[in-house]
């Protein structure tokens, strides 16, 4: 019986569950995750094509191509350049009113996915890092910051990454699905003593999902290089490049084509504007609270001004 039977055996029932006899797209990086997912996907659905978004020169591209190709999987190009990638955030923004820089960066890739693909199901390898020690953060901390970033990560996808995501799935029609987030997947990992998951050197790290995969008849998705996805298909690039053009900041060329879409609360497009920005989950848990009390974040931020110049001081936060 191999090691991590019982979890090799729950990523493919939760791949099978998602796809059999289904057209099914692939958001496929050509990393260990996405590829994995693929792989299982063939054996069950109906048909499965593998999109990579990218610039035509990006690390992803390559790797996703040579991966199709050695999966013996059809492969689409979702194309994003300099040229476009002004217009690709603002169709983003319209899907999922996101303007935080970093998750807009993040999420383009699933964007020109789900945008390009035919198929009505997609399913992607998000989860994986957050689960599987995949995190370059998470190398070398000690055991306290170590889990702080894990369970970061964690929170991250399920408050911000997973509702962007289910947003833009829904603005195209898609049914989107996370085998690595599967509940028995989830409990499968938690079983396995933390130690074997946890990373020690950049090269180990997802030592335990690289097992599931030889094991599950993969090997040649063990060693598969990856970089972040922003990063792996230029978004990053793309979009600094893209601010300097303009002689802004990277955060003010979002900020910008937010505005411009008129996404601000009405009252603020009136009176002054005031350019907040915060940690995401923070903004998430906080708006969860505001929406309870049926406040805007506008009106929470407003009242605070008019307590903070009634008061002179912030003693009344403590």
């Amino acid at each position: 019986m191999a090691k991590y039977e019982a979890l090799g055996n729950a990523i493919e029932s939760a791949v099978r569950k998602a796809c059999e006899g289904k057209e099914v797209g692939i958001a496929f990086s050509g990393g260990m995750d996405s590829g994995l997912v693929a792989a299982l996907a063939k054996k069950y659905a109906r048909s499965v094509t593998c999109y990579t978004c990218g610039t035509d020169d990006s690390f992803d591209v390559a790797a996703g191509k040579e991966l199709a190709e050695k999966l013996e999987l059809p492969w689409v190009h979702c194309r994003i350049s300099e040229e476009s990638i002004e217009n690709d955030i603002r169709e983003l923004i319209q899907a999922t009113k996101v303007s935080d820089p970093f998750t807009i960066s993040y999420e383009l890739q699933l964007f020109t996915v789900c945008r390009k693909a035919h198929e009505p199901v997609i399913l992607t390898g998000q989860g994986s890092d957050e689960y599987f020690g995949g995190c370059a953060r998470s190398v070398d901390e000690d055991d306290k910051e170590y889990r702080a970033v894990m369970d970061w990560g964690v929170e991250r996808l399920m408050k911000v990454s997973v509702p962007c995501e289910l947003a833009i799935a829904s603005n195209y029609r898609k049914k989107l699905f996370y085998p690595y987030l599967d509940g028995e997947v989830i409990r499968q990992v938690g079983l396995i003593d933390p130690d074997e998951i946890r990373p020690r050197s950049l090269e180990n790290r997802k030592m335990v999902l690289k097992t599931v995969a030889s094991d599950l008849g993969f090997p040649v998705l063990a060693h598969r290089t990856k970089k972040a996805s922003q990063y792996g298909s230029a978004t990053t690039d793309l979009i600094r490049d893209a601010a300097r053009a303009k002689g802004i900041r990277y955060n003010q060329f979002i900020a910008g084509i937010y505005e411009s879409l008129g996404l601000r609360d009405a009252n603020l497009l009136r009176d002054a504007a005031v350019d907040v920005r915060m940690d995401p989950i923070l903004l998430y848990d906080a708006e969860q609270v505001l929406g309870k009390l049926g406040m805007t974040h506008s009106e929470a931020v407003a009242e605070f001004y008019r307590k903070l110049a009634k008061e002179g001081n912030l003693d009344f936060l403590r």
